[in-house]
């Protein structure tokens, strides 16, 4: 899957401090904190530099695992199986950072740690405090990141808006971080807002400066401003924000909203954040180059195809729920030099209105997911697919009802279902593992992080891959049930991948059909800007290639 043009970067400086960027946060949530601290990563490793990113998330969860995603978006598996914020998402696509559960840091993590740590007796003798104990823990999580990943710069999103309460130790600790290793090892980089008022025909600053009045209440003064606006911003307005922020002029850059989020790096190099960051924190680096971010950019915006895919889920009202699906399909259409228009559809939409709502799509995508609503409506868009020999591909969730779907309507096996979705079904095509139905913590059953998985041969999967031994990241409890491999074989269905012991299932796919393919993980999680996942880059092809015989609505054969 490798792309020559996005190499890993290597080292060019030694240093005796670690070099660090924290990237706030002011008046609004939901400024694009996560995509500014991916972009200036992408940045930093254009210029050669290593980095690592890190999320700070002030709630008191432990991590995201358990949050419902209409409330936090889309919960994001690590290689090492950590259930995180949608942003470390991000951060991998932008950059070649591998991360895990230390890269997501919370505020249940960390008061967890000093609680435990007080019971054992560390303290011992000691009155516990939030400074400097929690504060302590905070610093020392941060720093053990930057050292264990040998980077050069270690960038530091907190989440939140300044001024809320549960983010105020984390604000603290970066203070205390900027008297312990001193000015030129680190940089405060918040994201603001800067409206436009249409009825007053100008740019507002007074919003950016409250927020930064309130950092520095705190102790904390900005060195760069990234404000969030519709429209550029004037030199007068930039100046205007500079002298009453105490910032340099040529650190207001404007974060502009862009139609591709892989702009961004772009935009933000063309007003020179990446020399500002690189001499602030006297750094020594190699010429920028992003051409392959150029190139990027020039495929999804202008390319020469287009194709309408269906994505059928239960959280389709909130899109992070499913960002890395989404930005895999992207990834997919850039390297089929194809433009992905995705209609985004309820499947219990479906189940009201039926699987007309489906007419004109190229291809179907049934995502993950856990729970029993809008079940019916994704198992009847995915017979629809099959029926009517439209490109599918089904995620995680996706590939259980794929099976339940085939065992009802081709191996008439009537009541075939998940015991997750019905305990009493006759046919429990997928089930818990034997080992797994002693365990009775909701985590303690579920399968996270990175697996093996042997590809058949021949198979549309390893046409895709091109080797036999993969590794997918995975988030689920149930597995199809082995009591039902032969019927499921005779009747059809091939497994085209499986655990090496040959014990789960992890993909399945019809010979019968141009592109019927689903696996038991979540292979959105390996996709990358330049180096879309190979089952997301085939089904885009297929559906381009069904396109071509059906077209839709929106479909064009391009030149």
């Amino acid at each position: 899957m490798a792309d020559s043009s996005a190499t890993a970067p290597r080292r060019v400086t030694g240093k005796q401090h670690p070099k660090l960027i924290f990237v706030t946060g002011g008046v609004i949530s939901s400024l694009g904190k996560g995509l500014s601290a991916a972009s200036i990563g992408t940045l930093l490793e254009a210029c050669g530099l290593k980095v690592t990113l890190q999320k700070i998330d002030p709630y008191i969860n432990v991590d995201a695992g358990t949050m419902n995603p209409f409330q936090h978006g889309e919960v994001y598996v690590t290689q090492d199986g950590s259930e995180t914020d949608l942003d470390l998402g991000h951060y991998e696509r932008f950059t070649h950072a591998t991360l895990s559960a230390n890269n997501n840091l919370t505020t249940g993590k960390i008061y967890g740690n000093v609680i435990a740590k007080e019971r054992k007796g560390d303290y011992l003798g000691k009155t516990v405090q939030v400074v400097p104990h929690i504060t302590g823990e905070i610093k020392e999580r941060i720093l053990q990141v930057v050292r264990d990943s040998a980077a050069d710069v270690g960038i530091v999103e907190v989440g939140g808006t300044v001024g809320d309460i549960e983010g105020l130790p984390f604000i603290e600790a970066i203070r205390e971080l900027r008297v312990e290793l001193g000015f030129e090892n680190t940089v405060f980089v918040h994201v603001t807002l800067v409206p436009y008022i249409s009825t007053a025909g100008e740019a507002k600053t007074k919003p950016t400066q409250h927020s930064v009045g309130e950092l520095r209440r705190i102790g904390v003064q900005p060195d760069v401003l990234l404000c969030r606006t519709e429209r550029p911003l004037s030199r007068e307005v930039r100046a205007k924000i500079a002298m009453f922020c105490n910032v340099a002029e040529e650190a207001v850059i404007t974060a502009r909203d862009v139609s591709c989020i892989y702009e961004l790096p772009l935009r933000f190099h063309e007003q020179k954040l990446d020399e500002v960051l690189i001499n602030r924190l006297k750094l020594r680096a190699k010429a920028q180059d992003l051409r392959p971010w150029k190139r990027l950019v020039g495929r999804l915006t202008h390319p020469p195809h287009e194709v309408s895919l269906a994505v059928v889920g239960k959280y389709i009202d909130l899109k992070d729920a499913y960002k890395s699906i989404a930005e895999a399909l992207m990834h997919a259409g850039a390297a089929n030099n194809t433009r992905v228009n995705v209609k985004w559809i309820d499947s219990e939409q479906i189940e009201d209105e039926g699987v007309q709502l489906l007419a004109g799509q190229h291809g179907v995508l049934i995502p993950g997911g856990f729970g029993n609503r809008g079940i019916e409506g994704k198992i009847e868009a995915i017979r629809w697919a099959r029926e009517k020999k439209v490109p599918f591909f089904g995620i995680c969730l996706g590939m259980q009802l794929a099976v339940i779907e085939f065992g009802r309507h081709v191996l008439g096996l009537r009541r075939a279902n998940s015991t997750e979705f019905d305990a009493s079904s006759p046919h429990p095509v997928i089930d818990l593992m034997r080992e797994q139905k002693s365990v009775k913590d909701m985590g303690g059953t579920m399968r996270l992080g990175s697996y093996p998985c042997r590809i058949a041969k021949p198979s549309a999967a390893f046409r895709a891959y091109g080797k036999e031994i993969i590794f997918e990241r995975h988030r689920h409890r149930f597995e199809f049930n082995n009591a039902y491999r032969e019927q499921y074989t005779k009747g059809g269905l091939k497994f085209g991948g499986v655990s090496p012991d040959g014990k789960l299932v992890e993909m399945v796919e019809l010979p019968s059909h141009p592109w019927f393919v689903a696996g038991q993980f979540h292979p959105e999680f390996q996709s990358r800007p330049m180096d879309a996942h190979p089952l997301f880059r085939e089904f885009v092809r297929a559906a381009l290639e069904h396109s071509r015989r059906a077209p839709g609505p929106n479909a064009n054969s391009g030149s």
